[in-house]
């Protein structure tokens, strides 16, 4: 068997989220589909992390342990002829036995995308978007800081994932412009989430930055670790994982990592 890296995008509106799920449409359903007529075998995808529905990708990385016989297929061309329009393969590479798209990551970056017009959203953004209206950037950013560093995020945790720990350390949180002048982006990179993490301090913040909470209200609830005390869940559809970081596997290349791998990290 020779283990096949894949970067992929995909569109996840019509996808009831990444994770296989009998009788609905996923990400790894169709693409373990479109594996399957290639090697004429059932082949596991392994993903960096479970999106939800609703959540999109431009860097989600896959791993596939393939038959000796398929190593030759051109394998980007060959199942980009197979998938369907919303999912596409960016790029493949073999690699080592010991590489896992999961457990090998050391960063994750995700995007969020806040429409902040109150008047018109643009029909072809809808899907791709949050229409929050305008908010309060100063309040915003200093909001951002009180999540950087190592912290206990319980209270930034939906139910539905068993995890060993809440401890997770974000590494950067920043706006910067979005596609329009009627967008921002948040982005924000970490070694590892929880679920729905990324989306549940969206929330946070936005309702901050809409004047309802003061910035150090991120700080309360990170002391006192109950989800029932935080703003409610942001929409799925602004939420894009944007890339995963590796280290030693592809060093220096896009999915350069800087620090050691979070086995307990979970995707939004």
């Amino acid at each position: 068997m020779r283990r096949l890296k894949l970067t992929l995008a995909y569109d996840g509106t019509d996808f009831c989220g990444w994770q296989f799920q009998p009788k609905l449409r996923t990400v790894q359903g169709e693409l373990e589909k479109a594996v399957a007529v290639i090697t004429g075998v059932p082949v596991r995808a392994h993903g960096s992390g479970r999106t939800d529905s609703g959540v999109h990708a431009r860097g989600q990385v896959v791993h596939l342990d393939l038959p000796e016989t398929r190593i030759s297929v051109p394998w980007q061309k060959a199942l980009n002829s197979l998938l369907p329009d919303d999912v596409t393969v960016l790029d493949v590479a073999y690699v080592d036995d010991d590489f896992h798209s999961r457990f090998s990551a050391v960063e994750k970056c995700y995007t969020y995308s806040l429409w902040i017009e109150n008047s018109f959203l643009l029909p072809w953004r809808r899907q791709y978007v949050w229409k929050c209206g305008p908010l309060d950037f100063d309040a915003l950013d200093q909001a951002m800081e009180y999540f950087l560093g190592v912290h206990d995020f319980a209270a930034f945790q939906n139910a539905g994932t068993e995890v060993s720990s809440t401890v997770r350390n974000i590494l950067d949180f920043k706006r910067r412009p979005g596609e329009s002048e009627h967008e921002i982006i948040l982005e924000v990179v970490g070694t590892g989430f929880l679920k729905q993490m990324v989306r549940n301090m969206v929330g946070c913040l936005v309702k901050i930055a809409r004047g309802k909470e003061d910035p150090s209200f991120v700080r309360s609830l990170l002391e006192m670790k109950d989800r029932t005390l935080a703003p409610a869940t942001a929409p799925a559809r602004g939420l894009c994982l944007d890339h995963v970081y590796y280290g030693e596997v592809d060093r220096g290349g896009p999915d350069s990592g800087r620090n050691k791998p979070d086995k307990n990290g979970h995707g939004q």
